[in-house]
Formats: C-alpha cells, structure tokens, sequence
C-alpha cells in the first residue's frame, strides 16, 4: 500500500515532450508540485541540463539554482525540480538572458528567447472567476453581509488576483506584469483574435478563431485558420487567446505556429541542402 506522495519517476513513464535519451538511465526527475501540472511542465534541471546545456550533470544543476542564478516569473527559484510551464519567464542575470515556455508545432516545450522588455510580462489564461469567502481570501471592511465578499480570478498557472476588471471572464486572457501582479491589459475570448492550441493533437499550433460551435452537455468545439488558411478544429479548454484581432501580444516561436505537411518539411530540408 503506498505511504505518501510519490517521489520518484521514471524515464519511461516520463512524458514524450521532455525529449529524454532512452539510454540515460533508469530515472527521470520527477517535478516537484507547483503551479502547472506534472505532464504539463518541464523540470528546471531539464531545462538548464538539457536544454541549454549550463550544467552536464544533475549535481552542477544544483549548484546554479542554490546560488540564486534562475529566476522564473521574476521570483528566485532554488528548487532544481521546480516545474515551469507554457508562458513561464525564465531570467538569467548572469548571462543577461530570457526565455518565454512556448509550444512549438510539434508539441514539444521551446525555450524561445525575448527581450528584457517583454520578459517583463506574461499572458494567463482565466480559468475561474468567483467571489470568496471572508475565511479564504478575506473581506471587505467598508461592507456588510454580501457586499463584503471580495471578487477573484484564478489564472492558468494557479494565481488568484482579487479585484480584477469586472468585463473579465473565464477563458479570457490577461496580461500579467510580473513586477508588481497587476494586470495590465485583457483580451476577450472572441472570435477574430489570435490563439495557440495548449493540449491535443494541434498541440503548439497558431490561428485566428473562426467559429465556436456549441455542444450543450458535450464539448465545445473551436474552429481556427491559420496565416497559410489552414483549418483546424479542437476543444475550448485546449485554445489560449495571445492577441487581439491578427497581432500577437507575445513575440512567436519559429515558424509561427504553421505546421507543415510531410511533402512541405522535406522540400524545406533539400532547398537547405542545395
């Protein structure tokens, strides 16, 4: 019978998009709990490990983060599973970089690179919007009974923000400045503006919502075009909002969330042979 929360993972069980070698050992580091899920998050020590290649070992990986050198969101970060997520900032002060989590058309995690000025903020995706209790969140002085109850948000990557913007609704997206947690800016979940696919078999791709077809009791369904006017279709929960109208709130990964066909990638590759 199992004691406890489980602390070990291992490489099989490990999910796809971590990319791991299948001869690099039995285990896989298991991250830690946080603001994104388990199979939604890449580990720090994959990240400056594997990714950027900053350490070659799990123990070099510790030693960067226990001296302070990683910052996620703005905050110092010293846990070597911490678990970063889709529009995590990550800050390196040492070499004056910054990388924002995105997907790419493959549905693997990128670590895409952007200035000091965009690394200043982050998009969230407003997953519910309530009023709290006076034991959870606290109460307003100034009223009484119902009144009193103060309203919040809670974003994708497990914030609660009290007092937002009442035009605010759940699947909107928000514009978060990390500095100081206010929000700075909201786009509506509403046909014409731009999105990425965060879950499913479109997994990292970019398009502008074209309909919304509702299933009462079911699932509603998303239809969205991108820049080449390629349809695709998937649930509401897997779209996140990143502009308003055709224009991006965030600078894109390469290749701008158009995924190519079999026929397209392998005349892309000839040409750069030629």
């Amino acid at each position: 019978m199992a004691r406890g929360p489980k602390k070990h993972l291992k490489n099989l069980n490990a999910p796809n998009h971590w990319m791991l070698s299948k001869l690099g050992g039995i285990w896989a580091p298991r991250p830690s709990t946080g603001p994104h899920k388990l199979r939604e998050c890449l580990p720090m020590s994959l990240i400056l490990r594997n990714r950027l290649k900053y350490a070659l070992t799990r123990r070099e990986v510790n030693m960067i983060v226990m001296r302070k050198l990683v910052k996620v969101d703005g905050k110092v970060r010293t846990d070597l599973n911490y678990p970063a997520g889709f529009q995590d900032v990550i800050t390196l002060d040492k070499t004056d970089e910054n990388f924002r989590l995105l997907y790419d058309v493959k549905g693997r995690f990128t670590l895409h690179h952007v200035s000091k000025a965009e690394a200043q903020y982050k998009l969230c995706r407003v997953k519910k919007v309530a009023k709290a209790k006076k034991a959870t969140i606290g109460r307003n002085p100034f009223q009484t009974k119902q009144l009193a109850s103060i309203p919040y948000i809670v974003t994708h990557d497990g914030r609660t923000i009290r007092y937002p913007d009442p035009a605010i609704k759940v699947n909107d997206t928000i514009k978060l400045e990390l500095a100081t947690s206010k929000i700075k800016g909201h786009v509506q979940f509403d046909i014409g503006n731009l999105c990425m696919i965060t879950a499913g078999k479109n997994l990292g791709r970019i398009g502008v919502m074209v309909t919304r077809e509702k299933h009462p009791g079911g699932f509603d369904i998303i239809h969205l075009k991108d820049r080449k006017s390629n349809d695709f279709s998937t649930r509401l929960s897997n779209v996140f909002v990143i502009g308003q109208g055709a224009s991006p709130w965030i600078s894109l990964p390469r290749g701008n969330g158009i995924r190519l066909t079999i026929a397209e990638q392998r005349d892309r590759k000839m040409k750069k042979k030629d």
